[in-house]
């Protein structure tokens, strides 16, 4: 058997012993799926299964590296089994990586119907216990492409029955965990005056400029991509634009929303920031253990990213039982609650917000998994 210090480094994480694993690292399977004439190149990553199916949405984007994307897709794995503890979902956290360029094959990139119909095979071959959706690079439109060879996936178009644009229900849980950290920092849920920051108006980020504007906040916005920043300014002229995210980051804002991809808030970042409020809809915002502790120090109000976000799961989620928009939007509405609640306790216990998150994810998913050892006979009625 080989020893674990021979190991190179993902395989060190996911075999790691009690002992030398990270908190929360403690994946119960992963998959790496391949169809060389498709093209497919995917991981499926399933961190928990104790309270349900894993649920967790398929990014498709141009990793470095395999051992890259493997990463990625243990990180947001994790993340999601937090998310969906702490959104109230029966549910648990697993996601899927597609390795390559998110465009269709007809323009360049690597997408094609092939290559959806094979993944959705693949998520096929785990009998339920994986249930896929929407990710940055997959839309609505892919979903219903590896549905044609898959039960499991949620995130469909109305027409075939699906929730639609999860992004919609991301954003507005996004906004009322905004609003939330405002009445924990300032006394009143209003950010009307406020000046946002939005790093990232792209599937998400666009919905909370929306809700942000109508709200009567003052917003900054940047983006990679210059057509993101101009559909934004044609619908919305009165946002201002930033050069980049360090120029956004290192202005004058009331809160800061980092709504790209993860890893935003750094050793780099942390020090610049001026927002007193952290509070966007990207993944795995924290680059490494101990930025929350940073943001903390420096009496920046951190709002989990998990905790937040979890609308557009609530969303796909509720496709599951036959898809009800007013439903779904009200459970996502309770965000307002459940951040409010964290960091209450968090100032209770005298420890950041996100590690007063992972604890309360934590024993949901350790008091309703137990669960799990009382034997039922006969089958359940739904």
């Amino acid at each position: 058997m080989t020893d674990v210090s021979e190991r190179s480094g993902v395989l060190r994480r996911i075999f790691a012993s009690e002992t030398e694993a990270a908190p929360g690292d403690s994946h119960e399977q992963v998959v790496l799926c391949h169809d060389r004439d498709s093209g497919l190149k995917a991981v499926i990553a399933i961190h928990s299964t104790a309270l349900g199916p894993a649920l967790g949405g398929t990014r498709f984007h141009p990793y470095a590296s395999e051992e890259e994307a493997v990463q990625d897709a243990l990180n947001l794995a994790r993340g999601m089994s937090y998310k969906n503890a702490l959104a109230g979902l029966d549910l648990g956290g697993g996601k899927a990586v597609i390795i390559g360029d998110p465009a269709p094959r007809a323009e360049g990139g690597d997408k094609s119907e092939a290559l959806l119909r094979a993944y959705g095979r693949f998520v096929q071959s785990l009998g339920g216990r994986y249930v896929t959706a929407c990710d940055v690079g997959t839309y609505v439109v892919d979903m219903d492409v590896v549905a044609r060879e898959c039960d499991y996936v949620t995130g469909r178009s109305p027409e075939h029955g699906g929730a639609g644009d999860s992004s919609v229900l991301t954003a507005f849980g996004v906004f009322q965990g905004m609003r939330a950290s405002a009445q924990h920092r300032w006394g009143s849920p209003s950010l009307e005056g406020r000046r946002v920051g939005v790093a990232g108006i792209g599937k998400v980020g666009h919905y909370l400029v929306r809700h942000l504007v109508e709200e009567g906040a003052r917003v900054v916005v940047t983006d990679v991509r210059a057509e993101a920043v101009e559909r934004v300014r044609a619908e919305h002229p009165q946002v201002e634009v930033a050069a980049d995210a360090d120029a956004l980051i290192r202005a004058d804002l009331d809160v800061y929303a980092p709504c790209a991809l993860g890893g935003a808030l750094d050793d780099t970042t942390v020090p610049a920031l001026t927002a007193g409020i952290v509070c966007g809809a990207a993944n795995n915002q924290l680059a490494h253990p101990g930025v929350e502790k940073d943001l903390a120090d420096r009496g920046i109000l951190y709002a989990p990213d998990y905790v937040v976000n979890a609308g557009g799961v609530i969303q796909v989620a509720d496709e599951i039982q036959g898809f009800v928009f007013e439903r779904a939007r009200a459970k996502a509405a309770k965000i307002f609650d459940t951040t409010l609640e964290i960091f209450d306790r968090a100032r209770a216990d005298g420890v950041p917000p996100a590690v007063s998150a992972d604890r309360l994810a934590e024993r949901r998913m350790a008091d309703i998994g137990r669960l799990r050892s009382i034997l039922l006979t006969g089958p359940r009625k739904q």
